[in-house]
């Protein structure tokens, strides 16, 4: 089966809202072995609308409309699909009662507008609404295609889908193979070379089918396949998953939807260590991050934003000689990484501590070019290291791919690869 999901509303047009309404119901099609193909949004115009139904008619089995089912002028879907569908349009009694049972004895009174959200497609299966007054509703046209209506307030638009809404449709899809999916989490590489080291596995895909998602210092693979169970899913994902472990074990830190972040801190807490860090250019961030996670507090024992030489010197200790004079190797080096991390570390007696030190732009620093990054890692009881980095992008990008490299480093440090 296909869907096409229609969003109406001239806010999502201009920007006001965003649209979360189509990937909420595209995780949940999915589930149900639906496919959606297409995503649309249009304004509040019935004419336009009507052309998008119209287009929608021409290629998928289903229609899903959000949006649009308000008191307004301007709330046209029911409207415009009956129109298109040649039907007319009928009031749901019992919708109608509960409206009128909310205004009665309330100043504003009820008027006709209100009357409109209890209206429906000739002919359509209402869907309740136990979170606001607009009336869904579900029906299928002579020619096969299905249609459902559902209000635009996500607060309204998913408890009705989640309810009435799937269960209306399971009972027309019959038996569907659900569409089950394995998120790998990838770091230390980028999209482009996880592409290269899984090439000839995504240029043979047909069952499973597998898809790279890059974000900054992160890449997500996305393996699935369509199975009546998740054990028989299991059964089907399984073979291309050993390879994809076997190829990318250095660089597959989870097999679920987490963060780099939230991986580090599980493992430090299950090996009951502890880190700290001092940052430079990346003013925190890295802190940030772990910080987000919840349950960091056992971990996690705090850090230094040493965005000076004083400061890292008077609290980090790291060697003025570094830093400054003739034949110092300065702020922005493999030198000043290192005693960062391990003035960190011996400050606040963690096990690991990370530092980053670097020039995020947009200009060079210390006559170093933008991009250039040291992140530092010190572990007690072995000497501190830094690792060089030349990084591409604008200064927020360049800040977080460091955050983000910084974190791979004790990642690998905790799972022993490093």
């Amino acid at each position: 089966m296909r869907a096409e999901i229609i969003a109406v509303g001239t806010e999502l047009l201009l920007g006001q809202i965003v649209n979360t309404n189509a990937q909420f119901l595209s995780q949940r099609l999915a589930e149900l072995g639906v496919d959606v193909y297409y995503q649309t949004v249009v304004g509040d115009n019935e004419e336009r609308l009507k052309q998008a139904i119209r287009i929608a008619q021409s290629r998928a089995d289903i229609v899903i409309f959000t949006g649009g089912l308000g008191p307004t002028m301007d709330d046209l879907t029911r409207d415009a699909l009956a129109a298109q569908l040649g039907l007319g349009i009928e009031m749901h009694e019992p919708t109608l009662a509960k409206i009128e049972a909310m205004f009665a004895g309330r100043e504003p009174s009820l008027i006709e507008i209100n009357r409109r959200q209890a209206m429906l497609v000739a002919g359509a299966t209402p869907l309740r609404n136990d979170a606001g007054l607009a009336i869904g509703g579900a029906l299928t046209a002579e020619d096969g295609t299905h249609y459902m209506l559902l209000p635009g307030p996500p607060r309204e638009m998913k408890p009705m889908f989640l309810g009435d809404g799937a269960a209306w449709l399971r009972d027309r899809l019959g038996r569907a193979d659900a569409l089950h999916s394995a998120m790998l989490r990838f770091c230390g590489i980028g999209e482009s070379a996880l592409e290269e080291l899984y090439k000839d596995l995504i240029k043979a895909q047909t069952d499973p089918t597998l898809a790279t998602y890059a974000k900054e210092g992160e890449v997500t693979l996305r393996v699935s396949t369509k199975a009546d169970t998740e054990e028989e899913a299991l059964r089907k994902l399984e073979p291309t998953l050993q390879e994809i472990r076997r190829r990318g074990e250095r660089y597959l830190y989870a097999e679920s939807d987490i963060a780099l972040e939230a991986e580090v801190i599980r493992l430090l807490t299950e090996q009951r260590r502890t880190i700290s860090c001092a940052e430079s250019c990346t003013g925190g961030l890295i802190a940030t991050l772990l910080t987000t996670v919840p349950g960091s507090a056992d971990a996690f024992l705090g850090g230094v934003v040493s965005y000076s030489n004083p400061v890292k010197r008077d609290l980090l200790g790291v060697d003025p000689s570094l830093l400054e004079g003739e034949g110092a190797p300065g702020a922005v080096s493999e030198e000043t990484a290192m005693a960062m991390a391990e003035g960190i570390r011996s400050a606040a007696n963690t096990d690991l501590a990370l530092s980053a030190t670097g020039v995020a732009g947009p200009a060079s620093s210390e006559g170093k070019p933008v991009g250039l990054v040291y992140i530092g890692i010190a572990e007690r009881g072995q000497p501190p290291r830094a690792e060089k980095l030349q990084l591409q992008g604008d200064r927020e990008g360049i800040r977080i791919r460091a955050a983000k490299r910084a974190l791979y480093m004790a990642w690998l440090r905790l799972k022993g690869k490093a």
